[in-house]
């Protein structure tokens, strides 16, 4: 029986191999993945069928997210003041009904009352109409708040991992040739387990369809880790092997790479597999650095991790010759 070898590398090396961002290029298209992890996408034709509220709140800013939930509150209490003034403002027992003003705060506070189901008690309303209304607006608050309620657990819930990247690669000496780094480390006070990294390399070149994407895998020298308590140096070697070979600084901007960072780690805080994604061009490549130590122990014993110092480097020489092949 023949075997089929479905090894990354296998795959990756096929001419067609795309991991999903297509071949086609314009010269315009800056870069795959922007620095805050979300795909260089912005979709046109959608319809308002095609946004889900649940999604757009639960991935929304929080800023955003609370002005939405504030904003709510205030349409709806605002909505049910004028129902109360339409069927009449005297039919709210104990509202101040001396001006306009004072007969809409009136209705709007008493609206905010119902819909929180508080109910001071110091307004109640009066009439068929009146107390129609103020059922339906508690009816309405209360599955109001369950979904608020259920946004909120659900953002507080969701695991999402916390890393820092370093703001530069380094090609820096590596046994007796050179490498391509760089750092991570998490944020966070949770622990990461069997963390794993894999890089991709895009480059833009031409061809008989004109210019087109390339995507090639970047064999690292290791990647997984059991633990990521500290920070975690990533090393892809320049070897024969590697698609870098040979390669200079003026090569990679000549064919506008960018390095697609993925990485995975089980989060168990949450018991859950976390994603993250990063990448970087080839004008946030440094040639000729290294890493400096980011963490060392205290007096105590203790190790202290400096997040300040996770982007930190020092030049080093690097032999022509190890440059160019």
């Amino acid at each position: 029986m023949t075997e089929v070898d479905f090894s990354p590398s296998a795959s990756m090396d096929k001419p067609s191999f795309d991991p999903g961002f297509t071949e086609k290029y314009r010269s315009g298209l800056t870069r795959i993945i922007n620095p805050s992890g979300q795909f260089n996408v912005r979709r046109r034709g959608t319809t308002w069928r095609d946004v889900h509220p649940y999604l757009f709140m639960i991935n929304a800013s929080w800023p955003v997210f609370s002005s939405m939930i504030f904003a709510g509150y205030i349409l709806a209490n605002a909505s049910f003041a004028l129902v109360y003034m339409k069927i009449g403002v005297e039919r709210l027992q104990g509202a101040d009904t001396s001006t306009a003003f004072n007969r809409f705060m009136s209705a709007f506070f008493f609206s905010a009352q119902t819909f929180t189901t508080v109910g001071y008690g110091q307004v109640a309303p009066s009439g068929t109409l009146a107390n129609l209304a103020a059922a339906i607006e508690a009816l309405l608050g209360l599955l109001a708040f369950a979904i608020a309620t259920g946004l909120l657990f659900g953002r507080f819930s969701r695991p999402a991992a916390r890393l820092a990247f370093s703001r530069q690669m380094v090609v820096a000496p590596y046994q007796s040739g050179t490498s391509l780094q760089f750092r991570l480390a998490n944020r966070r006070s949770n622990n990461l387990m069997e963390v794993e990294a894999r890089m991709l390399l895009s480059t833009v070149e031409p061809s008989d369809r004109g210019l087109i994407r390339k995507f090639k895998y970047l064999a690292l020298e290791r990647e997984q880790v059991q633990f990521l308590p500290l920070t975690w140096t990533v090393v892809h070697p320049i070897d024969e092997t590697s698609p870098l070979w040979g390669k200079s600084r003026e090569d990679l901007a000549t064919e506008q790479a960018e390095f697609l960072i993925m990485v995975k780690g089980f989060d168990d805080t949450f018991f859950q597999t976390v994603h993250v994604r990063h990448s970087y061009r080839f004008e946030e490549v440094v040639w000729g650095a290294t890493f400096a130590p980011a963490f060392e122990p205290d007096d105590r014993g203790e190790m202290v991790l400096d997040l300040g110092k996770l982007s930190k480097i020092t030049p080093v020489d690097i032999p022509v010759k190890q440059l160019q092949g």
